[in-house]
């Protein structure tokens, strides 16, 4: 094995063991809308085709300073076993906003020469993060309140790894694993362990046939506050003519850590992949005794695939692109 591989499995063991994090990128649905590599750096070129994802997000639809989140991310392979991405995003909500860039390396190892898709994969990514708190139409008499535009830089990474054999793929991955202090919100630095561990597990069935299932879950769990969530997942593809149709619904449940555990999140999805070309709609809704708002989300992703090769002989529609 190559020094550069070593080095990545190296970083993946030791990092979360001796830092901590604060949170940069939001967690939702995305993933789904075969947007895999928003989540997990090893997803970087994992895929027989490079892709582009644009998302954009919001609550409480033609509302002024409306919580909002758009990204845009790209990942491609880069000779044999080496792939690289990048992720740029904007996530307001109020008068609070944070804008953000991402780089990723990932590697990918075969272990069958004659099952291209038994492999192993590692993925770390770096990300610079500038957070802003807009005071200037503040007009309340406190000394605490400065009326300008403060901001922040905050620098985080997380480090991630994948399996795929078949029709089934496993990945995990720690976020925010960088140590960070920030003093945005008052004169004294506030440390923050905001470190998220996701597992996801899914298996693909069907492939070669006009209609394909594939069943999946994904673990978080927050450290510093004890959260834990999993989302239960169905995502079914359907072929037609020069087309693929095809629809998700993801039910996020929260556990063992009140009032969070009451949360439920219900996600439908729809979307159609038209040669080199994806589109997909999503709508989130909370439900549950405690509750944040009584709106729902609404979601539009786009995305472009570019530099395919052939397809593998098995695998799930994360390592086979459309063409």
């Amino acid at each position: 094995m190559k020094i550069v591989p070593n080095y990545i499995i190296i970083l993946f063991f030791v990092i979360p063991f001796i830092t901590n994090g604060q949170e940069t990128l939001p967690v939702y649905s995305d993933y789904l809308s075969d947007n895999v590599y928003l989540l997990h750096p090893s997803a970087a070129g994992i895929g027989n085709c490079g892709k582009v994802r644009l998302t954009a997000r919001t609550q409480w639809m033609g509302t002024d300073n409306a919580p909002s989140l758009q990204t845009l991310s790209a990942h491609q392979r880069v000779g044999t076993n080496m792939g690289v991405g990048v992720i740029l995003f904007n996530d307001k909500n109020g008068y609070h906003s944070q804008q953000g860039i991402q780089g990723s390396y990932a590697y990918h190892i075969n272990f069958d020469e004659y099952d291209e898709t038994n492999q192993i994969s590692f993925g770390i990514s770096l990300m610079a993060v500038n957070n802003k708190v807009d005071e200037s139409d503040f007009l309340l008499p406190d000394p605490v309140i400065s009326q300008i535009v403060n901001s922040e830089n905050y620098f985080n990474a997380d480090v991630s790894m994948a399996y795929h054999k078949g029709g089934f793929f496993g990945y995990f991955t720690a976020k925010n694993i960088l140590l960070s202090a920030r003093s945005l919100y008052s004169d004294k630095y506030e440390s923050l362990n905001l470190r998220r561990y996701l597992v996801s597990l899914g298996y693909y069935y069907g492939q070669g046939k006009s209609l394909q299932i594939e069943p999946s879950i994904m673990i978080h769990a927050i450290e510093r506050t004890s959260e834990q969530f999993i989302d239960f997942n169905i995502k079914v593809y359907k072929d037609v003519a020069d087309a693929q149709l095809w629809a998700a619904f993801s039910y996020r449940k929260g556990f063992d850590n009140a009032p969070t555990e009451e949360l439920n999140y219900f996600t439908p999805i729809i979307g159609v992949n038209y040669q080199k070309f994806m589109f997909a709609y999503t709508y989130t809704k909370q439900s549950g005794d405690i509750l944040f708002d009584d709106s729902g989300y609404h979601q539009i992703s786009v995305g472009f695939n570019f530099g395919c090769r052939t397809p593998r002989r098995n695998g799930c529609p994360n390592i086979n692109g459309s063409f």
